[in-house]
């Protein structure tokens, strides 16, 4: 590999540390990974954790973000004459199908994960501007579906300020 041609792992590292998001190595026990990181975006003080890995042996890098329903949440889901959880979960599904992002619900434990997968260049480069492109997709996809939770809690589509303002947006404020 010539000097020309950045390693994958420097590359993201250098990514993440630019824009002050970088946080821990991601732990790999079984070492299935080439690399790992954990990450929280976006920048400020109210953020959400990520992580970004690349499988070994494979040619793509892999961005995860995880989210757990809080107990109260699940619990004013159950409470009622419809089934409010069975319809957040479709309505999560389609939407996570329409933006094509990867998604695992686990029902029993009212978590899911949504994750893209990103395909390297064969010299194992990728764009900053591809990489944040994707963080970004999977973090409106977890504020939209914040968006879908309060929805079917007060059942009505309702936008609070609440949870869209303790984000920071904007990677330059």
């Amino acid at each position: 590999m010539s000097k020309k041609e950045p390693r994958t792992k420097e590359l993201i590292r250098e990514y993440l540390l630019n824009e002050g998001l970088l946080r821990e190595k991601l732990p790999d026990p079984q070492s299935k990974l080439e690399f790992g990181f954990i990450f929280s975006f976006p920048p400020g003080q109210e953020t959400q954790r990520m992580s970004v890995f690349k499988p070994k042996d494979k040619n793509f890098i892999i961005i995860i973000l995880r989210t757990q329903i809080s107990e109260s949440h699940v619990n004013s889901l159950k409470t009622g004459k419809n089934d409010k959880i069975s319809s957040f979960l479709s309505d999560l599904r389609k939407y996570f199908i329409i933006k094509e992002v990867y998604f695992r619900i686990d029902i029993q434990n009212f978590r899911y994960e949504i994750s893209d997968q990103l395909y390297l260049e064969k010299s194992g480069y990728i764009s900053k501007n591809l990489f944040f492109n994707s963080i970004r997709k999977l973090f409106y996809s977890y504020m939209y579906s914040n968006i879908i939770l309060e929805e079917k809690l007060s059942g009505k589509l309702k936008i609070s300020d609440k949870n869209i303002s303790k984000f920071d947006l904007s990677l330059y404020s």
